[in-house]
């Protein structure tokens, strides 16, 4: 890791666990903090079926010998679980080890699922090299799984047993493990696209009706599909379905029509059926259109508060920024508060009100009891919607909870179309397929500000033609961002480095004090292009 973490973490352990203990830390865990785990169904997925012979057939090698198998997904949620005796069995399953539950670094720390997954590197994890007090009379090996079709990583196994006992055997059975799971997953790409392929004939003998059928590296679509959608929407189709299981969307077309997205996966096969339905007056029932002032909008950074405070509030909206009380004071400010809202006059915006000190919440809970104004309130989400500003939360007649961008990532290749379509001399430019779902694939902690930043700066990279993956800006491409703030912030590190230096690795890795090798293996560790 380029990041540097507490000097008491670093004596004594390995490199790569201290960094993985940063990364728990920064997940609000704690050592002594019991496993908060929660249990998410999981189905028969390519990855199961191909692991299920090789854990049957491993477990009965070691029978008699003191070790658990665990398989898990890209995330990190336990599809399968194996033991070799009856004691460690019962162990794990105390520890919650069992199918759907999640055990990623962001809920137990440093372990032998999470932490693969999060590095995408093998990792051996000693008993007290565990992030959680609750795990550390284990060891354990994690290895990632790749599938050998897509490369695409696919999950992790993690093989372990008791801290005391001989670990020397962990890293072979695991390598021989996984290698066997990746040739059967191997074998399982064309059964799976044959039964998509069924999947696909069977929904489309009804004529005229818009099917489509995602999977690993295979798109079908009806006739009527191919009618209906363009490329931007033939993009935001397949973001829904690989976001998505079992669910219902809405969509706007680029067309404007409104449709309804029935995702449904395909029984025994790695992919989802998309029914394409026409919405029937869906959208005019949003609760949006009742809104009652005064209104509380709650969104993060980014995520289009100020749009939907200005558009419930009326062109005429007066608007006073809790941001600016830095600026000018908390008396200052409050004078312009009282006298914003003293007397009549139009609906006043009161933007970022987290911000707000206990004294100058009391002040405009005191106005908004009057009920002498009409005001819209803008606040990000958290804890103290339930503390400090309750208060305010509960004064509202209504309240808007505005999704995050990578919560409705089928949007996203509307809206950047809708951000080039706004951009000054952008008119000779289009949005590949590729590029929308590599855009739509981004976390996106920025939300809207943060996409539109991305797609002006995709603008100005050419005049005219096809704005392709390539194009964007580095850290924007490929692959999504690591998860972490702390991996998000080592990738930004690496990124500018390579920028600062025309491209050249060797030059940023001189930049960063590292050898270009390790600079590398950073780089595929974080998806670095």
């Amino acid at each position: 890791m380029l990041t540097t973490v507490p000097q008491q973490d670093v004596e004594g352990v390995r490199p790569e666990i201290a960094a993985s203990w940063a990364r728990s830390r920064l997940s609000g865990l704690r050592a002594d903090s019991p496993p908060l785990l929660e249990r998410d169904p999981v189905g028969g997925t390519a990855l199961a079926r191909a692991a299920a012979p090789v854990l049957r057939w491993m477990s009965a090698e070691l029978e008699g010998a003191s070790f658990g198998l665990v398989l898990a997904d890209r995330d990190a949620r336990v599809v399968d679980v194996a033991a070799t005796d009856p004691a460690i069995g019962d162990a794990m399953h105390q520890l919650g080890f069992r199918p759907g539950v999640r055990m990623g670094e962001d809920v137990i720390g440093t372990n032998a699922i999470g932490t693969p997954l999060e590095t995408r590197q093998e990792v051996l994890i000693r008993g007290p090299e565990h992030f959680l007090t609750a795990l550390r009379g284990f060891t354990c090996y994690g290895h990632p799984i790749f599938h050998p079709g897509t490369r695409r990583l696919a999950g992790v196994l993690d093989i372990g047993g008791p801290a005391t006992g001989d670990h020397r055997s962990l890293r072979p059975l695991a390598r021989r493990m996984v290698h066997d799971i990746e040739e059967r997953l191997l074998r399982d790409v064309s059964r799976n696209q044959d039964r998509l392929l069924h999947a696909f004939q069977t929904a489309a003998r009804r004529r005229g009706r818009p099917v489509m059928v995602v999977g690993q590296g295979l798109v079908l679509a009806t006739p009527a599909a191919l009618d209906l959608l363009d490329p931007t929407d033939h993009a935001a189709v397949r973001t829904c379905a690989e976001q998505t299981a079992v669910a219902t969307v809405r969509l706007t077309l680029a067309s404007g029509r409104d449709v309804v997205l029935e995702c449904t996966p395909v029984a025994d096969a790695d992919g989802v059926r998309v029914d394409i339905v026409p919405d029937h007056g869906g959208r005019a029932t949003e609760p949006r259109a009742a809104a009652r002032l005064p209104l509380l909008v709650v969104g993060e950074p980014g995520s289009g508060r100020t749009t939907a405070a200005r558009k419930a509030a009326g062109p005429e909206a007066r608007t006073l920024d809790a941001a600016e009380i830095v600026r000018v004071g908390e008396r200052s400010w409050a004078n312009a508060l009282s006298a914003a809202l003293d007397g009549q006059g139009p609906t006043l915006i009161v933007e970022n009100v987290q911000l707000l000190s206990e004294q100058l919440t009391t002040l405009l809970a005191g106005y908004l009891r009057a009920d002498h104004r009409d005001l819209v309130l803008t606040v990000t989400p958290g804890d103290h919607l339930s503390g400090t500003h309750a208060a305010l939360a509960s004064l509202c007649g209504s309240r808007r909870d505005l999704l995050p961008l990578r919560r409705r990532r089928h949007e996203i290749p509307h809206l950047a179309q809708r951000m080039l379509a706004g951009v000054d001399g952008a008119d000779r430019l289009r949005l590949t397929s590729d590029t929308l779902r590599v855009l739509a694939a981004q976390p996106w902690p920025g939300n809207l500000a943060e996409l539109d930043r991305v797609v002006r700066a995709l603008a100005r990279a050419r005049s005219a033609g096809d704005l392709i993956p390539a194009d964007l800006p580095m850290a924007y491409r490929g692959g999504p961002a690591p998860g972490s703030p702390l991996r998000q912030a080592e990738r930004e590190v690496i990124v500018a480095a390579i920028e600062a230096a025309g491209g050249n690795k060797q030059r940023a890795a001189r930049a960063l004090g590292v050898s270009r090798s390790t600079l590398y293996n950073r780089m595929r560790a974080l998806r670095i292009s």
